[in-house]
């Protein structure tokens, strides 16, 4: 029997609660789920690096192998995002999900058969091309979940908090990636980092994929049904492609790539220089003092004041960067360089937040994945390209020398947050919603 609509059931007409935190609207198992399926990205490039060297006795092999794989993920990662935006991130992630796990167990097979080097950098390509992009993705779902989930009054301190957020697990990621591939390739065998990364791929980056939030629409209606995402995908309304190429784009893009190349250069030249020293097995450790500073001050940005504006922020971060590896250059010992380490950490993580914010401030309609793995590709081929050069540039003039690119790196992170500045001099904090 139907139930009248009257006072004696307010729950007939009661309008479903809006969720008041980001947690809420997500689900509890997103967050944990959403940080394991980082991990097989985090451990491609050095686990690449680790299997290559190991199987072909060749560091130089090794290190184009791992630039090759680099390679792969900034040519083919943004196409990645503008096939989720277009037809949403659950297919794209599982069928790269499974190209990606074949590939990883097919670079472990050719590294220890006859097959020549041009299998590995094919096999090493695909790896990269495949490679799915949960950092982009996530950040895409979860600024959709704000401007469609949250109270208004809540979006802009949800927007800081969710960018500094995932930058935080990006750098832990990236911290304890190389931890788990060293660990696995010395307790079982070099192949075990590959083998693991596909297994972890199949369970969590699969989990990922089939989270009820693949499915939330991207931006604009926010009528979308609250506490759920919605089921049927409404068709795909997207703002021109030329878009994705305007100045406020480009610029932040063009600071992911200052990040990758200040990343590429300070791992490699610290690495040289205390292999100088004779203590190259420690570079991990010393380089860790910067990650735990950088996720320290990610996770801070979301505690930040409104009126310190998106632009401030990224000239104030960038500047310490600079000054960092300023007293790093100059570094005689390890005392220098664990300060320089300490500096770069508090620049470095603000930073990214900040990028990262900008891109969700400008991102066109509908097209939120694309411009997000467009700053991950970037800040990929930035790494890759400047540890192949860094690499180069110490072995051939000493470690002295290499140690003044991460300034250099450094300098044009500056450069993109001047241009910044001067193209949006006004750019507020929170994002703004964009009209179709």
């Amino acid at each position: 029997m139907t139930l009248p609509t009257t006072a004696a059931h307010p729950e007939a007409t009661a309008p479903p609660t809006r969720p008041t935190t980001l947690r809420a609207a997500a689900g509890s198992s997103y967050f944990p789920v959403a940080f394991l399926a980082r991990f097989p990205f985090a451990m491609m490039v050095v686990g690449t690096l680790t299997l290559v060297v190991a199987a072909r006795d060749s560091i130089a092999l090794g290190g184009l192998n791992s630039a090759v794989v680099g390679l792969g993920g900034a040519l083919v990662g943004p196409l990645l995002g503008a096939a989720a935006d277009r037809y949403g991130q659950r297919p794209v992630l599982l069928i790269s999900g499974i190209v990606n796990a074949l590939a990883l167990l097919a670079l472990a097979w050719i590294a220890f058969s006859p097959l020549p080097d041009a299998a590995l950098l094919a096999a090493g390509f695909a790896i990269g091309a495949s490679a799915p992009q949960i950092g982009p993705f996530s950040r895409s779902r979860l600024v959709a979940l704000i401007l469609t989930r949250l109270p208004a009054e809540r979006r802009a301190r949800a927007m800081n908090g969710t960018m500094g957020y995932e930058s935080a697990v990006d750098e832990t990621a990236f911290v304890f990636g190389p931890v788990v591939v060293g660990m696995l390739a010395t307790t079982l065998s070099p192949a075990a980092p590959m083998i693991g990364a596909a297994v972890l791929i199949l369970v969590f980056v699969t989990a990922f994929a089939l989270h009820p939030t693949a499915l939330t629409q991207p931006a604009d209606d926010t009528q979308a049904p609250v506490g759920r995402a919605s089921v049927d995908r409404a068709p795909v309304d997207q703002a021109p492609a030329r878009e994705l190429f305007t100045p406020a784009i480009l610029v932040v893009v063009g600071g992911a790539l200052g990040v990758g190349l200040f990343f590429g250069t300070v791992l490699t030249s610290l690495t040289a220089f205390l292999g100088d020293l004779g203590r190259g097995e420690s570079a991990g450790l010393l380089y860790g003092v910067m990650g735990v500073g950088s996720t320290v001050l990610a996770l801070s940005v979301g505690l930040w004041p409104e009126r310190f504006r998106l632009h401030a922020r990224w000239l104030v971060s960038a500047a310490l960067m600079l000054g960092a590896m300023l007293l790093f250059a100059s570094a005689d010992g390890t005392t220098g360089v664990v300060a320089a380490m300490a500096l770069a950490g508090i620049g470095i993580g603000p930073t990214v937040v900040t990028l990262y914010s900008l891109a969700a401030q400008h991102s066109p309609h509908g097209r939120s994945a694309t411009v997000m793995t467009m700053l991950g590709s970037a800040t990929i081929v930035g790494q890759s390209g400047a540890s192949a050069l860094t690499g180069a540039v110490a072995e051939s003039s000493g470690s002295s020398v290499a140690m003044l690119l991460p300034a250099g790196a450094a300098l044009l992170v500056v450069l993109a947050a001047v241009v910044n500045a001067l193209l949006r001099p006004d750019g507020a904090a929170a994002p703004q919603r964009r009209s179709t």
